[in-house]
């Protein structure tokens, strides 16, 4: 297939591409006609339908996979397509993998890693409520593998949030060998559970948006609250223990500002704020620099509330 990334200016394309957004409208002189986003695994792109009862065009919705015909050409700076020709794809005709955003790493090598920071740990029972979710949770793992860690700012794609989670417990890792009063055990399983609840405020793609239960309490109340269900499944599991590695979850965050029902109090709270904080602000970056070609200064950038510039090598 000829993928978005490859599009040009009076391309004329012909393929089966994820319908991501589809809305009627009506031009300034009462003509209707169709908004359309169209997506695959490198990218999205605008497209139009301008004769949207025209023979050739079929019912679609969005989030239905489309096979269609039509032309690439820039309006306002960026490309459009122009779709003449379209029909709702059957289960089959498409692979999902290839129109969904994903890690560039496999995603089965990483769990790997993973796993094999959970056989490090060394307190019983922290052992065991890691192992509870990343090797008995067969319906948690699943969903684990394939969320991403964010709606849109980092690590937006599928495997995502595994990711993000084996990226700040190496990070963990690194600072308890070069900080050694931090206690390794709590600070390394406390990075691993971290965000175990984005599985719940974020939906599956290809939607990848809010939930219910993500909208009202968010990934940080609900990961205390399943971390908390499995400890009372293990007997004996010490109240301080407890208290310390849900502190670290709800403290993760850093600052009342962003989430977080309290500030870091402990050591290893600090160290995993700062360790979640550096990486999704790299991946943030390192995914800002990718999707544009522009070189030099880029323009005042909110998330990191400055004027950014790309490295020039």
């Amino acid at each position: 297939m000829k993928y978005i990334k490859d599009f040009h200016d009076g391309d004329r394309i012909g393929d089966i591409y994820l319908c991501k957004h589809k809305q009627s409208a009506v031009t300034k002189t009462g003509k209707p006609y169709d908004n359309v986003i169209l997506q695959d695994k490198t990218g999205a792109i605008d497209a139009k339908i301008w004769e949207p009862n025209s023979a050739g065009i079929e019912d679609f919705d969005a989030l239905d996979y489309v096979d269609i015909t039509g032309d690439v050409s820039v309006f306002n700076g960026a490309l459009q397509v122009s779709i003449k020709r379209v029909r709702k794809c059957r289960e089959g005709e498409y692979d999902p993998r290839e129109y969904l955003p994903v890690s560039q790493y496999p995603i089965d090598e990483m769990y790997t890693q993973l796993l094999a920071l959970v056989d490090s740990i060394e307190n019983e029972y922290l052992k065991k409520l890691l192992n509870m979710f990343f090797r008995e949770d067969e319906d948690f793992i699943k969903k684990f593998k394939n969320s991403s860690a964010a709606k849109s700012v980092h690590h937006g794609f599928v495997g995502g949030l595994l990711e993000h989670t084996l990226s700040v417990t190496k990070l963990c890792n690194y600072y308890c060998k070069h900080y050694p009063i931090l206690e390794r055990d709590l600070l390394l399983s406390a990075a691993m559970l971290h965000d175990i609840a984005k599985t719940k405020e974020l939906s599956a793609f290809p939607v990848n948006d809010y939930t219910e239960e993500g909208n009202f309490l968010g990934h940080i109340v609900m990961g205390v609250e399943m971390v908390g269900e499995k400890i009372r499944q293990i007997d004996g599991f010490p109240t301080l223990l407890e208290s310390e590695i849900k502190h670290c979850i709800v403290a993760h965050h850093g600052e009342y500002e962003y989430g977080s029902p309290k500030k870091p109090a402990i050591i290893e709270a600090v160290a995993l704020n700062y360790a979640d904080d550096i990486d999704a602000k790299m991946e943030t970056f390192k995914e800002m620099l990718e999707g544009t070609t522009e070189t030099g200064w880029l323009g005042f950038n909110r998330l990191f509330d400055s004027n950014v510039r790309g490295t020039v090598i």
